[in-house]
């Protein structure tokens, strides 16, 4: 059979038509989901940040082995115009002098409570305890390394009391601090050009995958409706957004809340933060595969769907590519196919970029790193094969073994340069 001037078994074809058309029009879905919330919800409006008694919020920060952070994001939280708020930082039996820091900070900053745990079991059990201790219904977790902009509470506390009793979660809009690396760059276009792509069409869906966990308010209650957080998963913020919109609870997308965070550096980083994310994902549908028994959670299923698509696309990819590899009779060949895929997948990934650049540049100068990661939209696919396959076994064997999902400081990275 011939594909795209190839000779290629009749089985493979199917594969090879999926690998190149799932990223194409799952594109095209990002472009006008962004482009539909954007025009409809997205509108510039002021802040009167006297419109009324704004009620009292608790910042929760987990932290583990946080050293070199977490004095810089404290002194920079108690510094926020918000009237009302208190924070709550848990060390989590971290093995450097986090702990040590956060005794001292505490002293010093009259808004700020410290829980010291001597044992790591996990971000979702820190959580817990801050919540349990919180005085507010209203929790904002944070990272870290978490610099909120002044505006952000604001924003985030209104969905709440404008919008019903039924909002359990607003999310933030994570935005990246060091921009000296290629690496960072190339993070800080997909941060707009996908994450943000996806936060917006998921939004317009009724549904999302999950809420930010660098910044993200809830409302008390509705933690406590569902148990709060899962402490045997991987990424609490993936799990808890699921249990929330499970148990029918609206889950707020904020692009205003702006959230400045440190990406990771390194390789390494990057891979150990990507597999993470696609490990917590996979539980996820490893654990709520029961939704598609009950009717009423239908708004949720093209979230689940897609998810467990991508997961078969990485496996596809990587069958289409060995078998390609294995079979061609010349490296011209390869090019030829690749090339007749690509080129499209290229065009559709860069109007996705222009239009997610566009979006996000009233809230940050990210226009001029273009010319870093134009080409990070295609290359985010073929990563994406690597992790989803390295993070299937961890998956299975988390849902199996069960107990505390323990957790390690991510990559900060090595430089901070101004915004």
């Amino acid at each position: 059979m011939n594909f795209y001037g190839l000779d290629i078994a009749p089985w493979i074809e199917p594969l090879a038509q999926f690998v190149f058309w799932y990223p194409f029009f799952m594109a095209l879905f990002w472009i006008a989901g962004a482009l539909l919330f954007s025009l409809t919800r997205e509108k510039e409006e002021d802040l009167d940040l006297k419109e009324r008694e704004w009620p009292l919020i608790s910042i929760l920060i987990p932290c583990y082995n946080e050293e070199e952070t977490i004095a810089e994001t404290i002194e920079y939280l108690d510094r926020l115009t918000y009237p009302n708020f208190e924070i709550i930082a848990v060390n989590d039996g971290s093995r450097d002098k986090t702990g040590d820091i956060l005794v001292g900070l505490a002293d010093e900053y009259e808004r700020l409570r410290v829980i010291d745990c001597h044992e790591n079991r996990g971000k979702a059990n820190a959580l817990h305890m801050a919540a349990h201790a919180a005085r507010s219904e209203y929790l904002l977790c944070v990272d870290s390394d978490a610099f909120l902009s002044e505006e952000a509470p604001y924003y985030l506390v209104r969905h709440f009391l404008n919008r019903g009793e039924r909002v359990g979660a607003v999310t933030g809009n994570p935005r990246i601090r060091n921009r000296d690396t290629l690496l960072s760059r190339m993070q800080l276009v997909e941060y707009s050009s996908i994450i943000g792509s996806i936060k917006r069409t998921q939004r317009v869906m009724g549904k999302i995958m999950t809420v930010s966990g660098v910044i993200v308010m809830f409302r008390k209650k509705a933690l406590l409706s569902v148990g709060l957080w899962d402490r045997d998963m991987i990424t609490e913020d993936i799990a808890v957004s699921w249990k929330l919109q499970k148990n029918f609870w609206d889950i707020r997308y904020e692009p205003r809340a702006l959230c400045w965070m440190l990406v990771p550096e390194s390789i390494s980083g990057i891979w150990k933060q990507r597999v993470r994310w696609s490990q917590g994902g996979q539980e996820v549908v490893l654990r709520h595969f029961d939704i598609f028994k009950d009717w009423r959670q239908r708004r949720i299923w093209p979230v689940y769907i897609e998810q467990v698509i991508s997961v078969l696309w990485a496996y596809a990819w990587l069958i289409v590519t060995v078998y390609l590899f294995a079979t061609a009779d010349t490296w011209q060949d390869m090019l030829i196919w690749f090339t007749y895929n690509s080129f499209a997948l290229v065009l559709v990934s860069h109007v996705q970029l222009i239009i997610s650049l566009w979006n996000d540049a009233r809230y940050d100068k990210v226009f001029k790193y273009y010319v870093w990661a134009a080409w990070y939209p295609v290359i985010y696919w073929m990563l994406n094969t690597f992790v989803v396959i390295a993070a299937t076994p961890k998956a299975i064997r988390a849902r199996v073994k069960g107990g505390y999902a323990t957790w390690s400081s991510p990559d900060r990275g090595t430089r901070r340069s101004s915004l």
